[in-house]
Order: structure tokens, then C-alpha cells, then sequence
């Protein structure tokens, strides 16, 4: 019997306790840290979550199962969110639920997320158990809730640990490193963007700082990348000694 199969037919009934057990999400998202977040979450609810870090790598898993939802970051490495939920609404088979996440509140994408056939939007930072259970549970039919279930109130909070963060930052350094040499303003408003979302994540100032620099020097073209470089290793270096000591960042 193939997974779709066994997705279908073998799962197994969700409790008020575990509201998400049986569940399958695919989670399209690059940072590390905001994935264990929803990782954990996953684990509390009973879901079972895989990940894609980028649009090619989530269409390969989207080739061989269908998930019952889909959590979508809508900025990606190798474009928007937006192109995976267009994908998806075009297939008969799709998930069940389709929920766009990013950092960026403001901007186009939430709006087109939803345009293309989000059902939800789930503002980072994703720490918190009710609010993430609730987005779920929400977007599903009534026959796939739990009878009886009564919504937690919020304050059970998810804190992934602090290796999750360096990794995130060790591929900020790659990307900046990438930036300086090719001198790529879209490649830097990546960066600038992936920054910001782990700022959020890690509810720190001292990276959203960084971020809105970055954005500063994506949008002004011509910009000086030893500039670049030194302006955020001076970030990271702060950074990094704070997780060394075992010290949330602010």
C-alpha cells in the first residue's frame, strides 16, 4: 500500500489532547530555527511534519505524497511561496489546507498568498501552541477535528534551541559572503529578508537591526560590499557571544 494510500486510510483519530494526531504537514520554509519551532509544535499537537527548505525541494516531496496541510513561507531561497500554493490549487489532489506564513505583515505577498488560495496567514514569529493548534484546526473540515475539543488558552510557547539559530546565522554569513563576491542586490534582499524573519522568530532587536541595514543597502544599488560585510559581522559577533553564553538574544 503506497503513503497516499496509507494517509488516507490509516489515520489515526485525533484527541482533545492531541487535536493534530494523525495529521501530515509539509512545511516549506528555509530557516532552520522557525522549523524546529513548528517541529516541536507538530510533536505537541500529535502531527507529523516533514520540511522543504526551498520551491524545487517541496514540489519533489509534493510529487511522491500528499500532505493534509501545507505550511508555506512565502520568502524562499529560489522565489515566493506563492508559486508552491499556485501549484498546489491547480491539483485535484492537493492538501487539504493550505496556510501561508512570513515575517513581512505588510507586505504584497500575504495578499497574493491568499489570492492564489491560502486559506490562512500565520504572522511570524510561530512559538505559541493554542495560536499555531487553532490556525490548523481552523483550516480543516469539521470531520477531521476532534469531537469535544476545547481551544488552550495561549502562553505554552515553544523556544527551539540555540544550535538552531547559529545555523541560521552561519547561512546568513554564506549568503553575505555569496553577496559581496557577486555583488547581487536581489541575492542581498534575501538575506536582508531571511535576516529579518529569524530577528522575528528569535524576538531580537539586534537582528532586525541588522535586517532593515541590509535592506538599506539592497535598495540603493552601487553599494560598497567590505561595507556590507563589516556592518554585519559586527551583528553576528554580538550574536554569536550571546548564544555562546547560553543567552536568549533580544
Amino acid at each position: 500500500m503506497d503513503e497516499l494510500t496509507m494517509t488516507n486510510w490509516s489515520r489515526p483519530k485525533s484527541t482533545v489532547k492531541r487535536p493534530l494526531l494523525g495529521l501530515t504537514i509539509l512545511l516549506v520554509e528555509d530557516s532552520r530555527y522557525c522549523s524546529e519551532a513548528l517541529r516541536l509544535l507538530s510533536i505537541r499537537s500529535g502531527a507529523r511534519l516533514r520540511r522543504a527548505d526551498c520551491i524545487k525541494a517541496a514540489r519533489r516531496h509534493l510529487r511522491i505524497y500528499r500532505p493534509d496541510v501545507a505550511v508555506v513561507d512565502l520568502g524562499l531561497p529560489d522565489g515566493s511561496g506563492v508559486e508552491i500554493i499556485h501549484d498546489m490549487m491547480r491539483d485535484p489532489a492537493r492538501a487539504t489546507a493550505i496556510i501561508a506564513t512570513s515575517g513581512d505583515t505588510g507586505g504584497q505577498a500575504r495578499e497574493d498568498a491568499m489570492k492564489a488560495g491560502a486559506s490562512f496567514f500565520m504572522e511570524k514569529p510561530i512559538s505559541d501552541l493554542a495560536s499555531f493548534q487553532q490556525t490548523i484546526l481552523g483550516a480543516l473540515p469539521d470531520n477531521m477535528k476532534p469531537k469535544g475539543f476545547v481551544p488552550r488558552l495561549a502562553g505554552s510557547c515553544v523556544v527551539p534551541d540555540a544550535q538552531a539559530m547559529k545555523d541560521d546565522l552561519d547561512h546568513i554569513n554564506d549568503l553575505m559572503d555569496d553577496c559581496v563576491k557577486k555583488k547581487d542586490n536581489e541575492l542581498l534582499s534575501y538575506a536582508a529578508q531571511f535576516l529579518s524573519s529569524l530577528g522575528r522568530d528569535a524576538n531580537s532587536k539586534k537582528i532586525l537591526n541588522a535586517s532593515e541595514k541590509l535592506k538599506y543597502f539592497a535598495k540603493n544599488k552601487g553599494f560598497s560590499g567590505d561595507e556590507i560585510k563589516q556592518e554585519f559581522q559586527i551583528i553576528k559577533s554580538v550574536v554569536d557571544n550571546r548564544l555562546a553564553r547560553n543567552v536568549q538574544v533580544y
